[in-house]
């Protein structure tokens, strides 16, 4: 099996991982912050390592800015919705997932006004559009650092300084490149980031994170028991706990943080690096072939992780069955919840096949792969196509 859909989800995981989750089931596992014995401060500790680790890989000083979350989509709900008041203005692109989308929608039923700022057809952001679109209400610029359907790069360290220099609120969804391309929050002048743990900081499903810059104003999503002032009927404000209510998710967060001392081992430059070769690779191949379409931009320097083509007369989740059934290859066809970014890029019809690499894919992977879509697109096409 070669698994080449690590933008829906990083396969496989790093065996310290597993280690420690398993270790934290089986010999302690209690609630953090809840009581006083021994299994539920071991439990606590390890989160709070974990907390620590992932702040440090993002380059934020104080650890409880990092709230932990289910997921990003998760974290983008309470980031929206923490900031946002009536009359609010938000900017945002038209390469986003719906995550973040979608709580834009719902917010303007309370009053926030979107501007989407349309990129082109590789996907790419022209930093002085999004400028121009900036009113004297804009309260919040909200975008993805890395597009989930063409892998192009948002140039955010621009956009961190337009909103700097305006004293607009910049939020990053950092979905497809926390753990691959070196984010340092303080630096980049973010002011809110939303990650998942699953993906390419290569923890367990159902993690993510949610980094607040100390001194903005800042609403709870959700009220509920945070293991502080019980007595105390009003929700606290302290971070983390205040904004953290209900039982964490402890043996994934443990995992998360093994999984980051992993990546910090092993160091985001040489994973990036190892990415785009087999990136690079894949690229250079299939835009030899006569009836492969490839999406986004063609210099590398200006995507990460992500290919995305059609291959002609051939449905886009068509192929990736196939691709699936006769070749063992795992990737995603279809609208990949960015129906905006779709139409951006012209696929608005048909949808397209993605195809994303992690850390642990190999160059006989990505060879053998090419071999199959080969095929496949030569068998589509009833007749040879270019050999490459």
């Amino acid at each position: 099996m070669i698994y080449l859909d690590n933008a829906a989800t990083s396969f496989p995981k790093p065996s310290c991982m597993l280690r420690e989750m398993e270790r934290c089931i089986r010999d302690y596992c209690g609630n953090p912050g809840r009581s006083g014995h021994e299994l539920s401060v071991l439990t606590g500790q390890k989160i709070y390592e974990a907390r620590n680790e992932i702040a440090s890989l993002f380059g934020v000083q104080d650890p409880s800015r990092i709230l932990l979350t289910s997921n990003t989509t998760e974290g983008i709900n309470m980031g929206l919705k923490g900031v946002l008041n009536p009359g609010d203005h938000v900017i945002t692109t038209s390469m986003e997932h719906n995550s973040v989308l979608r709580p834009l929608k719902a917010l303007e039923w309370h009053g926030i006004q979107t501007s989407i700022i349309k990129c082109d057809e590789c996907g790419r952001l022209n930093p002085a559009e999004l400028e121009h679109a900036i009113t004297p209400s804009t309260r919040l610029i909200v975008c993805t650092h890395v597009s989930n359907v063409t892998g192009t790069i948002i140039p955010i360290a621009q956009i961190g300084k337009i909103a700097k220099k305006r004293g607009i609120l910049f939020m990053v969804d950092a979905a497809q490149s926390a753990g691959t391309i070196d984010i340092n929050i303080e630096k980049l002048g973010i002011d809110l980031l939303a990650a998942p743990g699953h993906k390419g900081l290569l923890g367990p499903q159902g993690t993510g994170i949610l980094y607040i810059k100390e001194g903005i104003p800042f609403r709870h999503f959700k009220e509920g028991g945070t293991g502080t002032d019980s007595k105390n009927r009003k929700q606290p404000v302290e971070f983390p706990e205040g904004y953290e209510s209900g039982t964490l998710n402890s043996p994934g967060i443990i995992g998360l943080g093994a999984s980051v001392k992993w990546i910090k081992r092993i160091g985001i430059k040489e994973i990036h690096e190892h990415e785009m070769e087999l990136l690079a690779q894949l690229y250079e191949d299939l835009s030899n072939m006569r009836n492969i379409e490839i999406y986004g931009p063609k210099d590398m320097n200006e995507r990460s992780g992500i290919i995305t083509i059609n291959i002609e007369h051939m449905d886009c989740e068509e192929a990736a069955a196939s691709l699936w059934k006769d070749f063992r290859i795992a990737v995603r066809g279809g609208y990949h919840c960015a129906g905006l970014a779709h139409r951006t890029i012209g696929t608005w019809n048909t949808g397209a096949i993605r195809i994303s690499v992690g850390p642990f894919n190999t160059r006989n992977e990505i060879r053998r792969a090419i071999d199959a879509i080969y095929k496949l697109a030569k068998k589509s096409y009833h007749k040879d196509i270019k050999e490459y």
